[in-house]
C-alpha cells in the first residue's frame, strides 16, 4: 500500500506493473456477496485510492465506485447518496482516514463513508423539499395555463436543466418548434430569467430558483458554488 497521504504535496505514483494485480483484487473484494454492503464499500473505496491507478480523476473515480456498489448491492435504488457531499464536510477526518486505513486501521474509514452517507442523504433530502417547494410555488405563477400545456412541462423540465437554450427548450417540449412562446411564458411568470443579451439564438434563460437551491446544497455540502 505505497500511497502516500492526500496531505502529501507531491504524491509517489504506484510501481505499474502491481497495479494490475492490485485492481484484480479489488475487484474481486468488491464483488463478494458475505459483507454488510456499507463496510464493504468503505474499505474498496480507501483501498482504491491506496492502487492510486490513475494519473488524474483517481478521488473522482473513488467516489463512483461507492455510488456504484451501493446501487449494485441494492442499498440505493433509484438515486446515488450523495456521500461525497458528507466527505466535503470535513475532509481532514477523510483524509486522515485513509491515512489510518493505509497503516492497517480500518474502522476509521468505515466510520467516516458511514456518517459521510448520512449527512449526504439528510442534504439530499433537503434539497428535494426545497425542490418540491418551488414547484408548488410555481404551480401558482402557471395558474391559468391549462395542466398539459408546453409550458408547465418546460417548466418541469427545469428542474433537471435550469439554465436551457433555445435547443434545450426545444428537446424539453419534444418536437415542437415554438419553443420561444412557451419560454417567454415562463418569463412572464418570473420562473426564468435572460441569463445574456445575446442574440437570440445565442441566448441563455434560467431559472433563479432551482440554482439558488443548488447553491444551497453545495454550500451545505462544502463545495464551491
Amino acid at each position: 500500500m505505497g500511497a502516500g497521504s492526500p496531505h502529501t504535496a507531491h504524491f509517489v505514483p504506484p510501481v505499474a506493473g502491481r497495479v494490475p494485480s492490485a485492481i484484480d483484487d479489488l475487484v474481486r473484494f468488491a464483488a463478494r456477496e458475505d459483507l454488510a454492503v456499507m463496510p464493504q464499500t468503505a474499505v474498496a473505496h480507501a483501498q482504491f485510492e491506496t492502487i492510486h491507478p490513475f494519473p488524474d480523476g483517481n478521488g473522482r473515480t473513488g467516489r463512483a465506485l461507492m455510488h456504484a456498489m451501493l446501487k449494485g448491492k441494492g442499498l440505493t435504488r433509484t438515486v446515488s447518496v450523495p456521500i461525497s457531499s458528507g466527505l466535503l464536510v470535513d475532509t481532514k477526518a477523510y483524509y486522515d482516514a485513509l491515512t489510518a486505513y493505509r497503516e492497517g486501521d480500518v474502522d476509521p474509514i468505515v466510520s467516516c463513508v458511514s456518517r459521510a452517507a448520512l449527512i449526504g442523504v439528510g442534504n439530499g433530502r433537503l434539497l428535494v423539499r426545497e425542490l418540491n417547494a418551488i414547484r408548488e410555488g410555481w404551480s401558482d405563477r402557471l395558474e391559468g395555463l391549462r395542466a398539459d400545456s408546453a409550458a408547465r412541462r418546460l417548466a418541469e423540465g427545469l428542474f433537471a436543466h435550469p439554465v436551457i437554450t433555445n435547443v434545450i427548450g426545444r428537446q424539453l417540449l419534444g418536437a415542437q418548434r415554438n419553443e420561444h412562446r412557451h419560454i417567454d411564458a415562463l418569463v412572464e411568470r418570473g420562473i426564468l430569467v435572460v441569463h445574456t443579451d445575446h442574440k437570440t439564438r445565442n441566448r441563455l434563460w434560467r431559472a433563479p430558483d432551482v440554482l439558488a437551491a443548488l447553491d444551497r446544497y453545495a454550500a451545505r455540502a462544502g463545495r464551491p458554488r
